[in-house]
């Protein structure tokens, strides 16, 4: 357990790790390209070792020293695996989704699982989607979840509608190896894109790797077949999730919080948008080209669609708390099915601690200025919560993170850098 000790008007400096989104793009690309790639600023945490590992299974030669990682890339060829192989992500849904169409490029039969949590997250639509375009794949349990059995021999390619308001991972997993399908791959959206700036950042790792994808405006993506992705050497910008934390504890203490490795005139990382909402609800905002510093204010509450940057709902609804008036969160329904429920469960720790909040379908309404009290707060295994709830801490008087390790997720420094504060 951890102990949040309380702490006003801050005044710091962070550096920010590498970004996991960009850390695990890069990996896949690098392991399929022809040749040496050097990732460089790479985030080591538990979810994109997952990635490395499985890819290490499949062949693929990867040596991680710290910020610096090599990948020696097959090129798309894989050696024929004449044993079943089990491939567990843990909780990594990022892992699970991005791999299961890598996994379908390979030659053999893998049974792709994870932990009780990660069964209970539908993959349906992408196995669909994997079907469509010539994968053998079937549901050794329940059918819509993992885990799910690939007889893997190639995608052989064509065309594939997939709802784009369930997740963007679906359409990330099939574009990023969908250059070394048989033939092209058009994948035609249905419905509202969620979460559109993951996509972007999967486009711009590909382009990056020597692959352009026509995008007709988010409706459809058409992937060229027989491409092969160029290895080179890639930078990996800091994680603006992971800055979020940072920035919400100045906004929550009414201090100043620097954060550095952090390019807000030309990351792609879709939640850089919390920054217009910090500065809405009565923070102040100074960005440069590779850092933002963020001061707080008398914060009020806001009305806001959070579909872009659904990883920022627990932040958000731990700052509210000290905002006047009420917030009201919209349109993030697919929260449900992250790590934990995120809906539900970011409701009941708030309650915990004092808060009166609603609980809606696809979001949240949290009402300021309630009287708050300590609680021992249980973040469910989820990383993004136990952080969240690290700074109401610095206002709440004996707030305690159970399971505090969680955090190793995505961001192990974590609890090293929040003692900076």
């Amino acid at each position: 357990m951890k102990i949040i000790k309380q702490k006003d008007n801050l005044n710091s400096t962070v550096s920010i790790p590498g970004s996991k989104s960009l850390t695990h793009r890069a990996l896949i690309a690098a392991g399929l390209a022809d040749g040496k790639s050097t990732l460089r600023s790479f985030l080591s945490c538990e979810d994109t070792l997952y990635t490395a590992s499985t890819l290490q299974k499949l062949g693929i030669n990867i040596d991680v020293t710290g910020n610096i990682t090599i990948v020696h890339g097959n090129g798309g060829r894989f050696h024929q695996s004449n044993i079943k192989q089990t491939i567990d992500l843990g909780n990594s849904g990022t892992s699970y989704r991005l791999l299961l169409s890598v996994v379908a490029l390979a030659r053999g039969e893998f049974l792709f699982t994870g932990s009780d949590r990660m069964k209970q997250r539908p993959v349906a639509y992408l196995v669909d989607a994997l079907k469509s375009l010539g994968v053998d794949s079937s549901y050794p349990d329940k059918k819509g979840f993992p885990p799910v059995l690939i007889n893997a021999s190639g995608i052989k390619g064509g065309k594939v509608k997939i709802p784009g308001d369930i997740s963007s991972q679906y359409i990330s997993s099939l574009l990023l190896s969908g250059p070394y399908a048989e033939s092209e791959i058009i994948i035609e959206v249905e419905g509202e894109l969620v979460s559109r700036p993951y996509i972007d950042l999967t486009l711009d790792v590909m382009k990056d790797f020597g692959v352009d994808v026509e995008c007709d405006d988010y409706l459809s993506f058409r992937i060229p077949s027989r491409k092969s992705y160029r290895a080179c050497e890639y930078e990996i910008e800091g994680d603006v999730s992971s800055a979020s934390y940072f920035w919400g504890a100045a906004a929550i203490t009414g201090g100043s919080v620097k954060t550095e490795n952090i390019h807000p005139f030309k990351t792609r990382q879709g939640d850089i948008g919390l920054l217009k909402i910090l500065e809405q609800m009565g923070c102040s905002v100074m960005c440069e080209d590779n850092s933002v510093t963020v001061s707080g204010g008398k914060l009020r509450g806001i009305k806001i669609d959070m579909g872009t940057m659904p990883d920022m709902v627990p932040t958000l609804a731990v700052i509210a708390l000290f905002a006047e008036g009420k917030t009201e969160i919209n349109n993030v329904p697919h929260l449900r099915h992250k790590e934990s429920d995120r809906i539900a469960d970011t409701a009941n720790e708030l309650r915990a601690i004092g808060s009166r909040v609603e609980e809606k379908e696809d979001g949240l309404v949290i009402y300021g200025g309630e009287k708050l009290h300590g609680a021992e707060i249980d973040p469910h295994n989820d990383h993004r919560l136990a952080m969240s709830y690290a700074m109401a801490g610095l206002k709440i008087q004996g707030i305690i993170i159970k399971n505090e390790g969680c955090v190793i997720k995505s961001f192990p420094e974590f609890w090293g850098l929040w003692e900076i504060l």
